[in-house]
């Protein structure tokens, strides 16, 4: 599989290194205006022939984003929609390197949005080749380009977006309902090309927003995906891929059998393993009749824990069932009109919401989500200031419930480091003088067989409890995700000046964790410093 590449042909130089301006052509390639009148007006040069490789003016003009020229030369007689010899026009040059201006100028004089060349190439195919996602938008919202056609190989645009591995170009593309399931002359998916060339974001955009039958499509040789990543060696991407295409098997399995396999719902065996220990704190800890009575110091202490221990369901209660933060989709607004396209003018939307970042687009709910916001595939929504999905509370971690779930394992760490404490003064003030050759712990294990149940058990609760607890402090004190820390070569708003993870949301420790306990979430349009421009990559 090859795209058409459109090359600029270099030109002499002169030693101070400025072009030299022979002709029409050259003029138009290096955006010489007043040379380009001179040979127009003056010498009477015709625009509307090609040169010695049958070439248009126009079509350097639009190559190079020249959109005066390109206005000029078509006042002056040259083709819109003249064909070189891969019978491409300049509409096809402009889609090489995103020349937005240019093609206003062509479109709106008459130009062929879906003229193709010698290969069924459109402007959206060269486009999609080149990951001009920016361009492929504008001709598509504001020229209502076709941008799912397929080329003289059955290949249509996200085919050819797959293969390069322009994983914004491939947002875009499903973000408007591009067909993910077609089969090209070799009975290829995009999802295919994406494997075969070893893509792991491409594969990953693919999969999370299809319906992951793509993974079950076999080519004409009678190869999946995940085959295909394994055939070339690609190690990154072929243990992606079975593991979804694992998933999806079970899935449809469970679904046979009348039950779940996938998407497993912990928060029950979470709630009852918190009741199970509250009631053997009870039984063994405090009710034991071989250990001797509680004093009141240990039981103002057991009744502290008993107390927090209620405390922590109702907080695990609300975590597990509060909103996280799911940002809103055009049918829970209302507002939008079917006949509205969201992405017409996008560079108008509010810097709140766009930052330029086309991995802003989620193709499954159909809207620009804000910065810091992600897609969870467990939950099928967007969460806004994602931190990660905890299948315990059967729930994302987000906006709105962060500060929940961080009360929550803040409470179940402080109470499984007193119950344990508790447990022990317990046993080691009731145990008697030991005979000779007897441990201490053979005889709690003998004596008290349910208490030794319970400190093993609320051991590893503490040490789980204790580094969630560590870990989500540590984010919350530089305001940052679980999510952003994971993924943050991913995240070009994370990166400084110099290429380095920064920041921008980090306003120091203080007002960090200020903001978070006060207001449970942060502030995402005051940041510190600006991002960077998003780049397409």
């Amino acid at each position: 599989m090859a795209s058409s590449e459109i090359e600029v042909v270099s030109s002499d130089s002169k030693p101070n290194n400025q072009p030299v301006i022979l002709d029409v052509f050259t003029a138009s390639a290096h955006g010489d205006f007043h040379k380009l009148r001179t040979f127009v007006e003056q010498d009477g040069a015709s625009v509307s022939v090609p040169d010695v490789n049958g070439y248009y003016a126009l079509q350097w003009a639009s190559l190079n984003n020249f959109h005066e020229i390109a206005h000029y030369l078509i006042q002056h007689g040259a083709d819109v929609d003249a064909k070189d010899g891969m019978q491409q026009t300049a509409s096809h040059w402009a889609a090489v390197r995103g020349s937005v201006a240019a093609a206003d100028v062509l479109l709106e004089n008459g130009a062929r949005v879906e003229a193709s060349d010698i290969n069924g190439y459109r402007a959206v195919h060269v486009a999609s080749q080149y990951g001009q996602t920016a361009f492929l938008n504008h001709i598509v919202a504001k020229y209502h380009a076709d941008f799912d056609v397929p080329d003289n190989d059955g290949r249509s645009p996200l085919h050819w977006a797959a293969y390069k591995g322009f994983a914004d170009t491939i947002r875009l593309l499903l973000f408007r309902d591009a067909n993910q399931g077609r089969q090209d002359k070799d009975g290829c998916t995009p999802l295919h090309w994406a494997a075969l060339r070893g893509h792991a974001e491409a594969c990953a955009v693919l999969v999370h927003a299809g319906t992951k039958e793509e993974l079950m499509v076999t080519d004409n040789a009678g190869f999946t995906p995940v085959q295909l990543a394994y055939d070339k060696g690609h190690r990154h991407v072929a243990p992606f891929l079975s593991n979804q295409q694992r998933a999806h098997s079970n899935y449809w399995r469970g679904k046979l059998c009348g039950w779940m396999v996938t998407d497993i719902d912990y928060a029950p065996i979470l709630f009852c393993i918190i009741v199970f220990l509250m009631i053997l704190f009870m039984n063994s800890v405090l009710a034991d009749h071989n250990l001797k009575k509680i004093t009141a110091a240990v039981g103002l202490w057991a009744w502290t824990v008993l107390s927090l221990t209620v405390g922590a369901l109702i907080m695990f209660y609300r975590c597990s069932s509060k909103d996280p933060g799911y940002v809103k989709r055009p049918g829970d607004l209302g507002t939008q009109s079917d006949t509205e396209d969201p992405l017409l003018n996008i560079d108008l939307n509010s810097s709140s919401v766009w930052t330029g970042n086309w991995s802003q687009l989620c193709p499954t709910c159909k809207i620009i989500r804000p910065v810091r916001s992600k897609h969870c595939p467990t939950c099928k929504r967007c969460v806004e200031q994602f931190d990660h999905h905890c299948p315990w509370i059967s729930n994302c971690v987000g906006k709105r419930n962060k500060r929940d779930f961080f009360i929550f394992i803040c409470m179940g760490t402080s109470i499984s480091f007193l119950a344990a404490a508790i447990a022990i003064q317990r046993v080691w003030t009731s145990t008697p003088a030991l005979p000779a050759g007897e441990t201490w712990i053979h005889h709690v294990l003998v004596r008290h067989p349910g208490l030794l149940v319970f400190l093993v058990m609320d051991a590893v609760i503490f040490i789980a409890a204790m580094t969630l607890t560590i870990t989500q402090a540590s984010m919350i004190a530089r305001n940052v995700t679980t999510n952003e820390l994971a993924n943050s070569s991913r995240y070009h708003y994370l990166r400084g000046p110099d290429g380095r993870f920064r920041n921008p949301y980090n306003h120091g420790c203080w007002k960090n964790c200020a903001d978070f306990l006060f207001l449970g979430h942060t502030n995402d349009d005051n940041i510190a410093w600006p991002p960077l421009q998003q780049v397409v990559t």
